[in-house]
């Protein structure tokens, strides 16, 4: 095996040079100054006990509000680009993001081993649904308190699909008291977008809050219909028990319509992509007036018209019931229950085929295949009871006890039916032309031909997941020494049914009916050391799992019928860290190592099964410093990983940087404050085989904040700044033409904005 030796001793060295001085000083030290990154927040997601950053046995980065407002960021997974550890492809606009962490593989589309929350639940239970990524169903608005993200340890253990990260966004529960009013609007792109906030209380230990945002315009991508279009609002009213306790219901509407940025056509020069004259892979998009309508068949078999410029739909309205009691005697209990009707249609130009074509010399086209995917029912029902039970032991030492059951259902109902258009070569304003190169506004195949007819096609999928789980916690002085178990057991029914050529409709010939069931259990063991109040050191060894989304295995009819075994993709981890603070600086450093199997499942647009087997080791960092009104942020992850089966072993995983980094500084000064996040990332590889490389790039995203006034702030954000080309993925269709097309997607171009924020 062709096994690549990574060297950590430099790394190791750098990271000591730079901590050393503060490790001195830590000697004296006895108060937390200079505690940027803010260790002494109290986390409670991914773990089993409510404790301090710097007492957990885990790697956690915590965003608050005001850092949300200014990251400048286009989505809420764009948030996590400055998170060490995450790799964020935030490449599609609001949603349809790929995440990555620790090097463990993105050898599919979404997060398959990273969770999105909302308030300690699910957003939804699979991570690598196809067209329905979680983060599509996610918006950071006012209403965000902040985002806890942590990354391995037990995160395995304290949550389903889980074992490379949890990203947890937080709501606002009117516990502080106010309200904000903002308006931001495009300078460069037509854009408007209104936001808002209010809480407080309403007497007899009631309190509440309510948000939400409104927006419509075009996008930063040139258009000339209206892609955005929608909002969200969110509300909660909580109730205070006394003594720890309190009940709280909450309630969210999210109905937005934001376009899908998918791969753009490209030139693959041997390991180089080059861009074809006309298309900007940063601005192009080819949904316009042009293109009115896509004829469909929905699930029912009825045909049906839609509109491009609807994108990426999303619908949910959820209610939930969170409650914690204090029992007494160290006992507590905690409930949290959510139920969500979440529908929409997913909607994207993916090029495939052959290369652009010249008809005669009067248009230049390229075949494309429309990703019109209705999302028919993505609903689900989550609930989470923990009972935890503190324990006084002798020598002033302390147990705690945790006892969980995790029941959820996640339903994944799409249907899928898509036409091929062929598209004039022109990344704004392009046409729609004929096979003999005449303008038109029909399509020239239909879904029983696209792709062989593989995606005429129904999927009704109802998931559902039981996990009980333990923990214990066992602290005296400065040791904490916790371990977890978990035990997920989890069952799928429902049917796939597949379109007829002949008649256009569902063929009653071709209807699967899927009946699975699997089980895995994960575990994780951890330990923190205070060496004094400033410092601290952990380590954490953990087993974990994750299960695809069905959508990625039903194709296999014996997974279907239970004949065979249901793939479950296993993690395991071990890491170590040390954490500091003082004297205006605080760092976060982490080693890991980790080991992945995955099980076998399907990629559509390369039509391979995937079930390699990967490495990945590395340092991820994380500090803030502040000198007088200067104050800089940063991170960075330096990660080794290698496929270690099948016929590209010994190669890097696709699109697995070697180094990812952020800084983010900020100055201060009167009324004005300016500031950055710079996010940059060394080459990886397009595809496994390592042949086609998505070049290193570094992205600058600047602010500006003037107080006009007390509560009243004008900011200028710009996005991309200096307009860098960035590739986050890239594959060629080399099984489906003599002559094939290459494509690749890329962050977006430079776009500025104007926003004026009151706060009440």
């Amino acid at each position: 095996m062709n096994r690549r030796l990574f060297n950590l001793r430099p790394v190791a060295l750098a990271a000591s040079f730079c901590l050393a001085p503060a490790l001195a000083a830590a000697q004296q030290a006895t108060e937390p100054a200079g505690d940027g990154l803010k260790l002494d927040t109290v986390v409670i997601t991914g773990t089993s006990t409510a404790r301090t950053k710097m007492k957990q046995s885990v790697s956690v980065s915590t965003i608050d509000a005001d850092s949300l407002q200014n990251t400048v960021a286009a989505s809420a997974t764009e948030v996590l680009r400055t998170v060490p550890g995450i790799r964020a492809e935030a490449s599609g606009g609001e949603g349809n993001a790929n995440l990555g962490v620790r090097g463990l593989p993105m050898s599919d589309g979404g997060g398959r081993y990273v969770q999105l929350q909302e308030d300690g639940l699910p957003v939804l239970l699979i991570g690598d649904i196809s067209f329905a990524t979680a983060d599509q169903f996610v918006r950071a608005d006012f209403m965000t308190d902040g985002v806890d993200a942590i990354r391995g340890g037990s995160s395995a253990t304290l949550a389903t699909n889980a074992p490379g990260a949890i990203v947890n966004f937080r709501s606002k529960t009117g516990k502080a008291a106010g309200g904000a009013f903002g308006f931001s609007t495009g300078l460069d792109h037509r854009q408007q977008r209104i936001d808002f906030a209010y809480g407080g209380k309403l007497g007899d230990g009631l309190t509440f809050q309510m948000g939400g945002f409104y927006r419509n315009g075009e996008s930063t991508r040139n258009t000339d219909v209206t892609v955005e279009n929608g909002g969200q609002f969110r509300a909660n009213i909580t109730k205070d028990l006394g003594k720890g306790s309190y009940l709280r219901v909450n309630f969210k509407s999210l109905h937005d319509k934001t376009p899908t940025f998918l791969p753009v056509p490209v030139v693959a020069n041997g390991s180089k992509i080059e861009t074809i004259a006309g298309i900007d892979p940063r601005s192009a998009f080819f949904i316009n007036s042009k293109f009115a309508s896509d004829v469909v068949v929905d699930k029912n078999g009825n045909r049906v018209s839609t509109n491009p410029a609807d994108g990426l739909q999303v619908n949910v309205d959820s209610i939930g019931v969170e409650g914690q009691f204090n029992l007494g005697g160290g006992l507590t209990v905690t409930e949290r229950f959510r139920k969500s009707a979440i529908s929409g249609r997913f909607i994207g130009v993916f090029p495939a085929g052959s290369q652009p074509a010249d008809y005669s010399g009067t248009a230049k086209v390229f075949s494309a295949h429309i990703f019109n995917t209705s999302l028919d029912d993505m609903g689900n029902v989550f609930n989470d009871l923990r009972a935890t039970k503190e324990i006084a032991l002798a020598g002033n030492s302390k147990l705690t006890v945790v006892g969980g059951l995790f029941n959820g259902q996640q339903n994944v109902g799409q249907t899928w039916y898509w036409n091929r258009y062929n598209i004039g070569l022109n990344g704004d304003g392009a046409g729609l032309f004929s096979n003999a190169g005449a303008a038109t506004t029909a399509a020239v195949g239909d879904a029983t031909t696209t792709w062989g007819g593989c995606c005429f096609r129904n999927i009704d999928v109802r998931v559902t997941a039981t996990a009980p789980y333990a923990a214990l916690t066992w602290e005296q002085g400065p040791l904490s020494v916790d371990a977890s178990v978990r035990h997920d057991k989890q069952k799928g029914s429902g049917t796939q049914k597949f379109g007829s050529a002949t008649t256009g409709t569902w063929d009653p010939a071709k209807l699967n009916t899927i009946g699975w069931s699997s089980s895995a259990t994960s575990y994780s063991l951890g330990a923190n050391y205070e060496l004094q109040r400033n410092m601290a050191l952990f380590a954490r060894a953990s087993h974990g799992a994750s299960w695809k989304s069905p959508d990625r295995v039903v194709w296999d009819l014996d997974v279907d019928s239970g004949k065979a075994p249901y793939p479950i993709n296993k993690i395991d981890q071990v890491e170590a860290g040390v954490k500091y603070r003082g004297n205006g600086f605080s760092a976060f450093v982490t080693a890991f190592f980790a080991k992945t199997k995955e099980g076998a499942g399907y990629e559509l647009t390369t039509q391979t099964v995937k079930n390699n087997s990967y490495d990945s080791k590395g340092i991820e960092a994380e500090f803030s410093t502040s000198i007088g009104p200067v104050r800089l942020i940063g991170g960075a992850t330096l990660t080794d990983a290698e496929i270690t089966s099948g016929s590209n072993q010994g190669k890097t995983p696709r699109r697995q940087a070697k180094l990812i980094y952020q800084l983010s500084p900020s100055y201060v000064m009167g009324p004005v404050e300016v500031g950055a996040s710079i996010i940059g990332t060394t080459k990886s590889y397009a595809q496994d085989d390592n042949v086609v490389v998505l070049p290193g790039f570094a992205t600058v995203n600047a602010y500006l904040n003037y107080e006009l006034r007390e509560n009243l702030t004008l900011q200028l954000g710009v996005n991309n700044l200096f307009n860098t080309l960035g590739y986050t993925e890239a594959e060629g269709q080399n099984n489906l033409g003599t002559n094939p097309l290459y494509v690749a997607r890329a962050i977006n171009g430079r776009s500025a904005k104007l926003a004026v924020r009151y706060n009440f």
